[in-house]
């Protein structure tokens, strides 16, 4: 994961970049932030709703993972949170658990508010009504940044589409091609409009070679950045000390506040 944030861009002189667990401020803002929250407020989450169902049963951990995602934000009195569309209702009870927070103890965390990437949400390969996911147990449903340009050529020539040869952006009746012309907006850096506008003359055939061309020129840079940092452990690891370094000095004084306004002693 660390290859792969700094091989896309991250930048560890202007960002801190860090293993949660090792920074125990998050795991006891997390126990004070679930006093705050009740189980109903949960019960009603995406992600809970979603892997409950797969595996019959939920963990605990799982249950109360959204807590500890609002902790991680709130830590640091983060003003603006980048996530996906999914997980809109994660961050909202982030702000409910701030306004609660502020409410029963005095002004402290700010709300934070999402920053919505360009595509909101990229779907599956297989099933275009679901979002891609790495956990998703079919193979050709998602895209990983290590996959080889062959594989993701085969992965997009199998995509799920529809019986219409024409290349449009209609989320809601073409889902499948829909979700091409989103990702190919999004590794090109063009508009919707420009994107279809570009494939027109094209069948969905053909259309799914340009995108698995647009998508390996994009992604394989970065896929042989990961391979190069991966093979320096020792540098990896050094980044990782240095932004646990940085983030237990930011959230220590964060997490006295909370102690003292909670009344801990």
């Amino acid at each position: 994961m660390t290859a792969s944030l700094l091989a896309s861009g991250i930048d560890p002189t202007r960002s801190i970049l860090f293993q949660q667990s090792v920074v125990s401020e998050h795991a006891e803002l997390s126990w004070i932030l679930g006093c705050l929250t009740s189980m109903p407020r949960l019960r009603h989450l995406p992600q809970w709703k979603m892997k409950s169902k797969q595996k019959n049963e939920g963990s605990v951990g799982l249950y109360t993972y959204p807590v500890l995602q609002a902790a991680d934000i709130l830590l640091y009195k983060s003003t603006h949170v980048p996530v996906g569309e999914d997980q809109i209702q994660h961050l909202e009870l982030a702000q409910d658990l701030a306004r609660i927070f502020n409410n029963n103890y005095g002004e402290l965390f700010p709300e934070p508010r999402a920053l919505l990437s360009f595509t909101r949400k990229v779907k599956s390969l297989r099933d275009p009504s679901s979002k891609m996911s790495k956990s998703d147990p079919q193979k050709l449903a998602t895209i990983f940044l290590t996959d080889s340009p062959d594989d993701i050529v085969f992965k997009i020539r199998r995509a799920v589409t529809d019986f219409t040869s024409e290349v449009t952006y209609d989320p809601a009746d073409r889902p499948g091609v829909a979700n091409l012309v989103a990702m190919h907006a999004a590794v090109s850096g063009q508009t919707m409009e420009d994107v279809v506008r570009s494939a027109e003359g094209l069948d969905t055939g053909n259309y799914k070679n340009v995108v698995a061309e647009a998508v390996v020129q994009r992604l394989e840079p970065i896929r042989l950045e990961i391979q190069r940092l991966r093979a320096d452990p020792g540098h990896l690891e050094s980044v990782l000390a240095e932004g646990a370094e940085k983030a237990s000095s930011l959230a220590s004084p964060v997490m006295q506040e909370v102690r003292k306004y909670v009344g801990f002693s």
